[in-house]
């Protein structure tokens, strides 16, 4: 049977270290300012460019997006290409800058592949923020929920007293290329590998595509290859539901852990069948309103520095990521099991 001792909410010892103990906001800080008149741009606009369209993940920062713009009042809209592809993001990111907004967001496919077009845009003086990017290039702030490789061994965590400490498993991402999967799945191997001598990673991390199909087919691969196999971390939003999917089929919901990120209305149905133990996010739509705020501030002349208070839940004083110029974390992570999930109604 399923080892059910699971590490409650998050993992204070990482995630507060890393996000907390910022200074507050000063009286005159630009987050406090008046919405940005978007004069950088002819025509007035935001947008935040997702990786794909059609994903309730990016739904639901549609959800933001749209809030921000109402209650702003400022032009602000969503765009994504049909499939999460980087060819799809910069053919989006060419057409707006032909368009002058004021500002660019994007949630990158590829950081590398996005350098030559977002340096296109900022030479356009158009504004550029990035989120889960960091280390991106061309960007002008890149705005992330928490410190990533915390957020990794929260869900290492989890997953080890899942599986008992012992035993095989495998780590999905999205796309290779992908920064903040790339930091997840390392911040949980390393923790692992210190913590956890009875657990073995059996292959290296596995691109789902940011596809729950291939996320469910490649789990059914890894089921038929290692039947003794104990633990998934998904990263994608789409990853857990593809592989718990497999791991449901298999009859093997009893007995193998299913973990990684996730909203509820996506994943729900599998957190009351068992296939899936665990969740962790941010909520995407305050993702979205925290990258439009940062991209309001710098519109009208501010900065972001440490302790910035974006006026948005969860990224009320931003910290600067250690080796870098332009990345800042809020503290927004979220845990949820079967026993929390109805606290979130998205």
């Amino acid at each position: 049977m399923k080892h059910k001792r699971l590490a409650g909410g998050l993992v204070a010892s990482a995630l507060t270290m890393a996000l907390v103990g910022c200074s507050s906001v000063s009286e005159g800080d630009p987050a406090t300012s008046d919405a940005g008149s978007g004069s950088a741009g002819d025509d007035g606009a935001y947008v935040v460019v997702v990786k794909a369209t059609g994903i309730g993940w990016f739904d639901r920062m549609e959800v933001g997006v749209d809030e921000w713009a109402s209650e702003m009042s400022i032009d602000a809209r969503q765009e994504g290409p049909a499939e999460a592809t980087n060819e799809g993001q910069v053919s989006i990111i060419q057409d707006l800058i032909a368009q002058s907004p004021v500002a660019i967001s994007v949630v990158p496919n590829d950081l590398a592949g996005l350098e030559s077009v977002l340096q296109q845009a900022r030479d356009a003086g158009i504004i550029v923020v990035t989120h889960e990017a960091a280390g991106i290039e061309n960007a002008d702030i890149d705005i992330e929920a928490f410190e990533n490789t915390a957020y990794g061994a929260q869900i290492m965590e989890n997953l080890a007293q899942c599986m008992a400490e012992e035993g095989e498993y495998v780590q999905f991402v999205g796309r290779l290329t992908n920064g903040s999967h790339s930091e997840w799945v390392s911040g949980a191997h390393d923790l692992q590998t210190a913590d956890y001598p009875g657990m073995t990673r059996v292959e290296d991390p596995i691109e789902s595509e940011e596809n729950e199909e291939v996320a469910y087919n490649k789990a059914k691969e890894i089921l038929a290859k290692y039947p003794d196999i104990k633990g998934f971390q998904g990263s994608a939003g789409t990853d857990v539901v593809g592989i718990a999917r497999a791991v449901e089929e298999a009859g093997k919901a009893d007995s193998v852990c299913v973990m990684g990120t996730s909203i509820p209305s996506v994943a729900g149905s599998y957190l009351d069948s068992g296939a899936i133990d665990k969740i962790f996010f941010w909520d995407p739509a305050l993702a979205g309103k925290a990258q439009l705020a940062i991209a309001r501030i710098l519109a009208d002349g501010g900065t972001i520095s440490e302790g910035t208070d974006l006026g948005v839940p969860g990224y009320e004083s931003l910290v600067q990521l250690d080796g870098y110029d332009n990345v800042y974390a809020g503290n927004a992570g979220v845990a949820v099991d079967l026993s929390n999930v109805a606290d979130y109604d998205f």
